[in-house]
């Protein structure tokens, strides 16, 4: 059985997309161990809190620089023995030291299609802003592994949803949730767990 480590820094809906997974079986061969905030206030604390899985808070405001910050995170996720770990709504990048700690072992969701709308500055609400000034009909969300490059990692999955007439970036947003990062976060979590995703040349193969 495979620890999973998750990093969040708000509200956690992924988190509970994965929780809720996890509860129903969904995730085979592995189990949500820890829940590490950047932020005291994250109510995806609450939520790990009623599951009764672990937590503890590393706050970003505690500490100097980027470089220091990445040492704390890195050190926690090794003394929980994380197997994987998952960005959910973490909204710190951190250095090297943490891809070469856990390299092909952390997974991160993002609300858009990649190689489009990503990179820095594509967060949050940012990224659907984006989407609907493009014109673009389709949209979604990625899988992700975690290297150096900012979204630049090997793509685990994708899915597509439709950007529609009258969307705010708010409306597009929910949707995106919903039906795309709400249901390939917990396939690819368990795809890892199960031993099937394979990497060659920075693309994967699900065996």
């Amino acid at each position: 059985m495979m620890n999973i480590a998750v990093l969040v820094s708000g509200g956690g809906t992924n988190l509970q997309a994965l929780i809720d997974a996890q509860n129903s079986g969904e995730i085979k061969n592995g189990k949500i161990t820890c829940v590490i905030a950047s932020n005291p206030d994250a109510y995806a604390l609450e939520r790990a809190k009623k599951n009764g899985i672990a937590t503890r808070v590393i706050a970003r405001k505690e500490y100097a620089d980027v470089h220091t910050y990445t040492r704390a995170v890195t050190d926690a996720l090794v003394e929980v023995n994380a197997d994987l770990v998952v960005y959910a709504g973490f909204m710190t990048i951190l250095d090297e030291q943490i891809v070469e700690a856990f390299p092909h072992k952390m997974m991160n969701v993002h609300p858009a299609l990649i190689p489009s709308f990503c990179g820095k500055g594509f967060y949050g609400l940012h990224v659907h802003e984006a989407v609907l000034e493009s014109g673009v009909k389709l949209t979604g969300a990625t899988v992700h592994f975690v290297t150096e490059e900012c979204d630049g990692g090997p793509i685990i999955l994708q899915k597509a949803a439709a950007v529609e007439n009258g969307d705010t970036p708010e409306i597009l947003q929910k949707r995106v949730m919903e039906q795309c990062e709400w249901k390939i976060l917990p396939q690819a979590v368990s795809l890892f767990c199960e031993g099937r995703i394979k990497v060659i040349d920075n693309k994967t193969e699900i065996i």
